[in-house]
């Protein structure tokens, strides 16, 4: 059983900052891509920012520039490093993995969603 769980959001101001991680556990022989996405009230999830295992990034364009996602591979972990934030950025934040595990193909997994509110 794999799981990945994020934590770091919360609320703040516009123009502020928070740090995004995300952790994964259980039987895994390799992690591929990992990535950000985010969901708001009455809208569809969308791509926030991903990463491949060589480190390259890939970020919507409504992000570039504000923030920045890497990874600590030892650790199984995706950040996601926000700055600017502005009102529009208010989401569930949810990682994503592309993850082997013993015997099956490759998948990808999704954690439970940590929410993102920016607000004054």
């Amino acid at each position: 059983q794999v799981q990945l769980v994020e934590s770091g959001g919360g609320l703040v101001q516009p123009g502020g900052s928070l740090r995004l991680s995300c952790t994964a556990s259980g039987r895994i022989l390799r992690i591929n891509d990992m990535g950000w996405y985010r969901q708001a009230p009455g809208k569809e999830r969308e791509l926030v920012s991903t990463i491949t295992s060589g480190g390259n990034t890939n970020d919507a364009d409504s992000v570039k520039g504000r923030f920045t996602i890497s990874r600590d591979s030892a650790k199984n972990t995706v950040y996601l490093q926000m700055n600017s934030l502005k009102a529009e950025d208010t989401a569930v934040y949810y990682c994503s993995a592309k993850i082997r595990v013993p015997f099956r193909l490759e998948g990808t997994y999704w954690g439970q969603g940590t929410q993102v509110n920016v607000s004054s």
